[in-house]
């Protein structure tokens, strides 16, 4: 079946894209694989007028709101395939369905690449945690880490000392120079050169941060900031230009989510170094206003 837009990807970008195609009364397909990024999170802050509400919950209702429009259709797969096809592109999905459309929007998102420390996947998204903007407020005033990754999460403890009293664990990943001492000094952080064996819950809603030499320290939450990489392939096989960040790629697009492939649309995670729920909402709507503009002004 042609539709004039796919959209690949559910979650925030993709169903905010799917809307405003949707609202162009255009056929708009959702291909879903079901496995956002925040599903690991059990309540979402920051998005306005959603504060607090399960992630799961918000994107319910943003599917419910838009299947009440005839013109879109969500379906259950995994797209692995994405071609050029005469008159816009082919999509074909793990189990072997195929579907054409004039314009495609990659909303695929990234997956985190968590640090190989023990108990720190069973904690992600509970008191292990990435933004602070989203989760920081809850946890404020209590002693908070920040996990190295690398010498930029200097920067990352330097910011969440706004939001209680931090403790640095390097994690045997690097010593800080005199004028990086000075910053943190500055700040009053905290800085725990010692690899981390092993994270554990303490049973109140913290965590146990067990450090070689049988040392331990206690914080509130822990926040690390993961490399990513992406979900999908679909960019890479499409020809998509990629930006190199400091915690991995992004999907090169302009000011109206256009990419480097004519026709082709991304936003969300995929398709920003920033992320979170209304950067990804707001990314898909251009994606959905833009994607419908091409189809009418060609």
């Amino acid at each position: 079946m042609q539709y004039d837009v796919i959209v690949i990807g559910g979650s925030f970008a993709g169903l905010s894209a799917a809307m405003y195609a949707a609202r162009a009364r255009r056929k708009v397909l959702v291909i879903d694989a079901g496995e956002p990024r925040n599903r690991f999170a059990e309540h979402s802050h920051g998005f306005f007028g959603q504060d607090g509400r399960e992630p799961a919950a918000i994107l319910a209702e943003g599917r419910r709101q838009l299947l009440a429009y005839p013109t879109a259709k969500v379906i259950a797969g995994r797209a692995d395939q994405a071609m050029v096809a005469k008159g816009g592109f082919e999509i074909r999905t793990a189990d072997g369905e195929g579907f054409d459309a004039a314009r495609l929007v990659l909303a695929t998102g990234v997956r985190d690449i968590l640090p190989d420390v023990p108990g720190l996947a069973a904690q992600w998204g509970r008191t292990v945690l990435h933004c602070p903007y989203c989760h920081g407020y809850e946890v404020a005033g209590g002693p908070l880490g920040v996990l190295a990754t690398g010498p930029m999460s200097l920067h990352q403890a330097e910011l969440i000392s706004d939001w209680g009293d931090v403790t640095l664990f390097a994690n045997g990943l690097f010593e800080p120079d005199a004028e990086q001492a000075q910053a943190l000094e500055k700040r009053k952080i905290r800085f725990e050169p010692a690899e981390v064996a092993e994270l554990k819950d303490d049973g109140d809603g913290g965590l146990v941060v067990r450090l070689d030499g049988n040392r331990s320290d206690g914080v509130r939450p822990l926040f690390t900031a993961p490399r990513n990489e992406m979900v999908s392939p679909l960019a890479e096989q499409l020809g998509c230009a990629f930006n190199e960040g400091p915690l991995g790629r992004a999907i090169v697009v302009d000011d109206k989510q256009q990419t480097s492939v004519p026709g082709v649309f991304a936003a969300g995670d995929a398709a920003r170094m920033m992320h979170n729920i209304a950067f990804a909402v707001s990314g898909g709507a251009m994606a959905g206003v833009a994607a419908h503009q091409s189809l009418v002004f060609g």
